[in-house]
C-alpha cells in the first residue's frame, strides 16, 4: 500500500505533493524543459494545502472561501488521477511493469523518452489549471478587513442552565442517581481520610443527550447545602485564565474578571486558599481534553471535607481522568426511553390539556424512533413540526427527511451547532474517518475491521512512527468510540474489545449533510435526498430498496470514482468499464446475478475488493490486472477454487476465504500476505503447506480440519507442523487451529497426541493469540515457553492442577479460556493461588458444563483479574457447595455464572446457587457486577431458561460498564449454538 494520505479537508493534495516530490527527485534533470513548471506547481499546491488545513478548523467559512476550497479539493483529485494515469504509459498491456509503488514507477518511466514527453505536456496542462484556480480566487476575494455582518450566535448549550424545570422530561431518575452517587457513605458528615478529597461525578455522553441540563438540575438541587458554589462552562477552545477567574468570582462573590493576576498559578493559589476551609460545590461543564482538567483541578483543595464536583464531557478518557480517586464515579447519561420521549414531544407541540391527535400517533412514533431518545433531536424535530399543519402528510414529510439532510429551522440549526462542535474538534485524520461513516445506510451494524480496512484502502490513514497502519486504524476507531461519536454494539466478552459499532441517526444526518456539502460521498437510493447531477463523483453509496429499482442518474460524472459501496438490492450493478481510478469496491451481501468482473482488467488502482456473502462463484484470471489489490474477502460465497493468477497479486496483504476453497500452488510469491483465513487443510496440496512456511510477513493464520482428522494426519500433519513452527519464528502472532462444526452430530475432534502434545517444536515464541478448538487430552507442555502470549483458548479432555502452573507462568497472558470436556484429574478440585502466577490475567473463562464447581480461588489468586466467567453443572455440585472464593480476587469487576442441569426437580439447587453467588458479590469489596444464566442441554442447543441479574458497581469505568451490558445482552438471548460466533468461547 502506498503511504499517501487523503483527507476530507484537503482532498488528494497530500498524495499529489508527495508524487510531485518524486518527480523532482534524482531523475528531475531529465525534465529540463518543465523543471520550472514542476517546482511552480508544487509550490502553489503546497500553499493551497496549508490554506485548506487552516480553513478546515473554521466552522463557518465565508461563501467565497468555501467555493475556493471545494474547487481546490476537486482539482487535487483530478491531478492525482492524472499522475496515476502516467503509470499506464509505455506498456503493451496497459499495466506498469514496476509494481512497487508510485515512486519506483515514476523513476522507471522517467527513463523512457515517450513517457517523459507525455509527462512534460501533462505537467504544463496541470500548471495552467492551477493558475486559473488561483487567479479566480484572487480576482473575486474581498479584502479580509471587511468584517462579516451579523452578530455571533448564542451557544445553545449555554441556554440549558436557564431551562424551566417544568419543561424537563426524564430528568428525575438520572438526577436522583447522580445525587445518590454523591451521598452514599457520606451521611455521617466528613468522609474517611481516604475520601477527604472533593468527591467527583463525571457525566459523559455524546452531544445532545442533556449532560449540561442534568448537571444543572443536580446543581440547583444541592448547592444550598454548601458554603459556596460555581457553575462554569469550559468549551472546545478554552481560555484557561478566563475559566479560573470565573471560578474565583463565583465562589467568592466578588468580581475577579479583571484581576491583576498575571498567570494561572497566582489565580489557582487564590482559589485554593479561599476554598481551603470551606465546603463547596462546583460544576465544570463541557471539558474537551485532559490537559484543561489537569489545570483546573489544581484549584480545588484535596482536604476539603464534604465538597462535591460535577464534570461533563463527551470524551471517555476525560471522564476517567476526572474520576481518578476511589470515591469518584462516572455517570453514563442515557437516551430517553419511549415514554419520556413521547412526553417531551407532546410538551413541545401541544399544551398540557390538549389531546394528542389520533391520526398522528403512528407517524409520531416513527419520528421518535428515528430520534432514538436524543433530547436535542426531539426538541429540534418538534420545533420543525410546530410550524407545520398538524396533518399526517406534512408530518410524513418530516419523518422521511430525518437521516437524509434535514430541512433547517432555528431548532435544527442549534442541534447541528452542537454536533458540529464534536466534528470540528477532531484532527484532520479523524474528521475524514468519521465523515466516511456517512457511506453506510441508517441503522447499519458496522464491523470494525471492515471499516479500518476501508480507511486504509482509501488512503485516509498510514503508518506512523512506531505504529503499523493497522494499529493506527485501531487507534482511530477507538478514539471515535472514546469521543462518543460512534456507539459500540458487540464486544468481545472476555476483553471488552469492540467488534461492531453503529452511528446515531442524528449524527449520521449531520455527516450526510457534510459529505454532500464537500462532495465527499454521493448518495443514490436514499429516500428524499436530492443530489446534484453535474458534480464529479468521488465515492458512491448505492442504497437499494426491497424493490431493487435504484438506477444511477445519467448525468453523474462517475469516470473518476474512487469508491463504490452497494447496500441492499439494485436493479443493475454499475458498470466498472471506465472506473480506472477505483480504489474500493464493496459488494458485500448483494446478489450479483451476472459476472460483475467483465471489466476488472481496467481496475489498475483497486485496493479493496469485498465479495463477502454474495453469490460470486469464480474470480477471472484477469484479476492479475489489479496489481494494487491489498484486501480480498471471499467469505461465504460460492467460490470453490482460486485462480492461478492470484499468486501474482504481490501487494495482497489480507486474504479471506471459506475453508472449502482450494488454493493454487505458488503461494510463496505472495510475500506481502499478513492475514490468511481460513485454510481448509483437506483440499490443499503438501506443496501448498511447504510454501506457506515461506510467507515471512504472515501474522494471522487460521487452519480448519474440515474432514476426518486421522486422514489429515496421514496426509499433511508433518508438513503443517513444520510450517507453523517456521512461521512462528518469522512473524506469526495469531493462530487458530480448529474444525468446522457439524450441525447434526457431535464429533470427537481429538487428534493424535503426537501432533499437538509433543511434536510442536521449537515453541512458537512470537505468538500473541492462540486458539485450539480441537479437543486435546491436556494442556501441552510447549505452551509454557510462549512468553509473548496474551490470549489463549484451549479445550481439553482432562483438567490437571499442573496445567494451572503451566498457564500461570505465562508472564503477559491477559485473557484465558479453558473448556473441560471430561473430568478434573482424580476428581480433585482445581485451586488457584498466588503460587500459580497469572500476574497479568484480566479475563478468565472456565467451562466444565458436565461437572460441578471444581474451581477455588485462594488468597493471592490472579491479582489483576477483572472479569470471571464460569460454566458448571449446578446439580452435579457436591453437597450444594457453590463457594468459588471470589473474595480473594481483589480487582474483580464482573462475575458471569452459567448454571447447567436445569429441570423442574432441580429448582431448589438453582436457587441455592444463585443465592450463593449473590452473597459472594454483595460482600466483595468491589461489589462486582453479577450475571446469572440457567441452561439445559437439549438437541445440541443450549436453551436459556431463567433470568440474568446484574449489580453494577457505581463509578465503574466506562469500558467495564459497556462490557457488563454486553454480558447480559449475550447471555439473555433465547438460544445459541454451542460454539457460534457470538459465543463467549470464540476469540477472533
Amino acid at each position: 500500500m502506498e503511504g499517501f494520505l487523503v483527507s476530507a479537508a484537503t482532498g488528494a493534495l497530500r498524495p499529489v505533493l508527495e508524487k510531485l516530490g518524486a518527480v523532482l527527485g534524482a531523475e528531475y534533470k531529465r525534465f529540463k524543459g518543465v523543471r520550472g513548471e514542476i517546482k511552480f506547481l508544487a509550490g502553489e499546491l503546497t500553499a493551497m494545502h496549508a490554506f485548506l488545513l487552516k480553513m478546515s478548523e473554521v466552522e463557518d467559512p465565508d461563501a467565497q472561501d468555501k467555493a475556493w476550497m471545494d474547487e481546490v479539493r476537486e482539482l487535487s483529485y483530478d491531478i492525482d488521477d492524472s499522475l496515476d494515469d502516467f503509470m499506464l504509459l509505455d506498456d503493451d498491456n496497459g499495466i506498469s511493469k514496476a509494481d512497487h509503488g508510485f515512486i519506483d514507477k515514476i523513476k522507471s518511466l522517467l527513463k523512457k523518452t515517450r513517457s517523459r514527453s507525455g509527462i512534460a505536456k501533462a505537467i504544463q496542462d496541470l500548471k495552467k489549471q492551477v493558475v486559473v484556480v488561483g487567479e479566480r480566487h484572487a480576482r473575486y476575494k474581498i479584502g479580509e478587513a471587511i468584517s462579516r455582518r451579523g452578530s455571533a450566535a448564542v451557544d445553545p448549550r449555554a441556554l440549558a442552565i436557564f431551562v424551566d424545570m417544568s419543561t424537563l422530561v426524564g430528568m428525575d431518575g438520572p438526577k436522583q442517581e447522580v445525587i445518590d452517587m454523591f451521598t452514599e457513605q457520606s451521611e455521617s458528615g466528613c468522609e474517611s481520610t481516604q475520601q477527604r478529597h472533593p468527591k467527583v461525578v463525571s457525566i459523559v455522553g455524546f452531544g445532545g443527550l442533556g449532560k449540561t441540563t442534568l448537571a444543572n438540575q443536580v446543581y440547583k438541587e444541592m448547592k444550598g447545602e454548601f458554603q459556596c458554589s460555581a457553575f462554569i462552562s469550559v468549551s472546545r477552545i478554552p481560555d484557561t485564565m478566563k475559566i479560573l477567574r470565573a471560578i474565583l468570582s463565583a465562589v467568592s462573590g466578588r468580581g475577579y474578571e479583571k484581576t491583576d493576576d498575571v498567570n494561572e498559578q497566582q489565580i489557582i493559589i487564590k482559589i485554593s486558599d479561599f476554598l481551603e476551609d470551606k465546603r463547596y460545590f462546583i460544576v465544570v461543564d463541557d471539558i474537551w481534553n485532559v490537559e484543561i482538567w489537569d489545570i483546573v483541578k489544581c484549584a480545588f483543595p484535596k482536604t476539603s471535607c464534604g465538597s462535591r464536583i460535577i464534570t461533563t464531557t463527551r470524551i471517555n478518557d476525560v471522564a476517567q481522568s476526572c474520576c481518578s480517586s476511589s470515591g469518584d464515579h462516572i455517570y453514563n447519561i442515557r437516551p430517553l426511553n419511549m415514554v419520556h420521549s413521547k412526553q417531551l414531544f407532546h410538551k413541545r407541540l401541544f399544551n398540557s390539556k390538549e389531546e394528542y391527535p389520533s391520526n398522528l400517533k403512528d407517524v409520531s412514533d416513527q419520528i421518535l424512533q428515528r430520534c432514538a431518545g436524543l433530547p436535542l433531536a426531539i426538541i429540534a424535530i418538534s420545533g420543525l413540526l410546530a410550524n407545520r399543519p398538524t396533518t399526517k402528510d406534512h408530518w410524513d414529510q418530516v419523518r422521511t427527511s430525518i437521516g437524509c439532510g434535514l430541512e433547517r429551522n432555528s431548532s435544527i440549526e442549534k442541534m447541528v451547532k452542537i454536533l458540529s462542535l464534536s466534528y470540528f474538534d477532531l484532527p484532520p485524520r479523524l474528521k475524514t474517518c468519521l465523515l466516511y461513516l456517512s457511506i453506510f445506510p441508517e441503522d447499519s451494524i458496522i464491523e470494525k475491521q471492515n471499516l479500518i480496512n476501508r480507511w486504509i484502502a482509501e488512503g485516509f490513514i498510514r503508518e506512523e512512527l512506531g505504529y503499523t497502519v493497522d494499529e493506527v486504524g485501531e487507534m482511530s476507531f477507538n478514539e471515535l468510540i472514546n469521543r462518543s461519536l460512534i456507539q459500540p454494539v458487540r464486544l468481545k466478552k472476555l476483553t471488552g474489545e469492540v467488534k461492531t459499532c453503529r452511528i446515531h441517526d442524528t449524527i449520521l444526518d449531520f455527516l450526510i449533510s457534510k459529505s454532500i456539502e464537500e462532495n465527499f460521498v454521493t448518495f443514490v437510493g436514499v429516500p428524499n435526498l436530492t443530489i446534484g447531477t453535474q458534480r464529479k463523483v468521488r465515492r458512491f453509496s448505492l442504497q437499494g430498496g426491497k424493490e431493487g429499482n435504484i438506477t444511477l442518474p445519467k448525468r453523474l460524472i462517475s469516470s473518476q470514482v474512487r469508491s463504490i459501496s452497494v447496500f441492499g438490492d439494485l436493479e443493475e450493478i454499475p458498470s466498472l468499464e471506465k472506473c480506472n481510478h477505483l480504489r474500493v469496491l464493496d459488494f458485500q451481501g448483494i446478489f450479483l446475478g451476472r459476472n460483475p468482473f467483465a471489466n476488472i482488467k481496467s481496475l489498475f488502482q483497486l485496493r479493496y475488493l469485498n465479495l463477502r456473502n454474495t453469490d460470486a462463484s469464480n474470480l477471472p484470471e484477469q484479476i492479475v490486472h489489479a496489481k494494487c489489490l491489498w484486501m480480498l474477502d471471499l467469505r461465504n460465497t460460492n467460490m470453490k477454487e482460486l485462480p492461478a493468477a492470484i499468486i501474482r497479486l504481490e501487494n495482497l496483504v489480507h486474504l479471506f476465504t471459506d475453508c472449502d476453497v482450494k488454493y493454487p500452488d505458488g503461494m510463496a510469491k505472495m510475500q506481502a500476505l499478513q492475514t490468511l483465513k481460513q485454510i481448509g487443510t483437506s483440499l490443499q496440496s503438501s506443496n501448498f503447506f511447504q510454501e506457506l512456511s515461506q510467507l515471512k510477513n504472515l501474522r494471522k493464520l487460521r487452519l480448519e480440519f474440515d474432514y476426518d482428522p486421522t486422514e489429515v494426519i496421514k496426509k499433511h500433519m508433518k508438513v503443517i507442523t513444520s510450517s507453523i513452527c517456521q512461521l512462528s519464528i518469522l512473524s506469526l502472532d495469531s493462530l487458530r487451529i480448529g474444525r468446522e462444526e457439524d450441525e447434526e452430530t457431535e464429533i470427537d475432534l481429538s487428534l493424535d497426541d503426537n501432533f499437538l502434545l509433543q511434536q510442536w517444536c521449537p515453541a512458537p515464541r512470537s505468538l500473541r493469540e492462540l486458539e485450539i478448538c480441537l479437543i486435546i487430552l491436556y494442556v501441552p507442555d510447549w505452551v509454557g515457553p510462549l512468553v509473548n502470549l496474551q490470549r489463549l483458548f484451549l479445550w481439553v479432555k482432562k483438567a490437571r492442577q499442573e496445567d494451572l502452573f503451566t498457564l500461570g507462568g505465562l508472564p503477559i497472558l491477559s485473557s484465558l479460556v479453558i473448556g473441560v470436556e471430561g473430568e478434573v484429574e482424580s476428581s480433585r478440585m482445581l485451586t488457584v493461588s498466588g503460587a500459580n502466577g497469572f500476574p497479568c490475567l484480566k479475563s478468565f473463562f472456565f467451562s466444565a458444563y458436565e461437572l460441578g464447581v471444581e474451581l477455588m480461588f485462594l488468597e493471592g489468586s490472579m491479582p489483576k483479574l477483572e472479569f470471571l466467567s464460569i460454566y458448571f453443572n449446578a446439580v452435579n455440585t457436591s453437597s450444594g457447595a457453590f463457594e468459588l472464593g471470589i473474595q480473594n480476587l481483589p480487582c474483580l469487576d464482573t462475575l458471569d455464572c452459567t448454571l447447567y442441569g436445569v429441570s423442574e426437580s432441580s429448582d431448589w439447587i438453582i436457587q441455592a446457587a444463585k443465592a450463593a453467588m449473590e452473597r459472594a458479590t454483595a460482600t466483595h469489596r468491589n461489589l462486582p457486577g453479577l450475571a446469572i444464566t440457567t441452561r439445559k442441554y437439549y438437541m445440541n442447543h443450549w436453551m436459556v431458561c431463567a433470568e440474568s441479574r446484574q449489580h453494577i458497581l457505581k463509578g465503574a469505568r466506562v469500558g467495564e460498564l459497556q462490557r457488563s451490558s454486553e454480558v447480559l445482552h449475550t447471555l439473555t438471548s433465547t438460544t445459541d449454538t454451542h460454539l457460534s460466533w457470538d459465543h463467549p468461547f470464540v476469540m477472533y
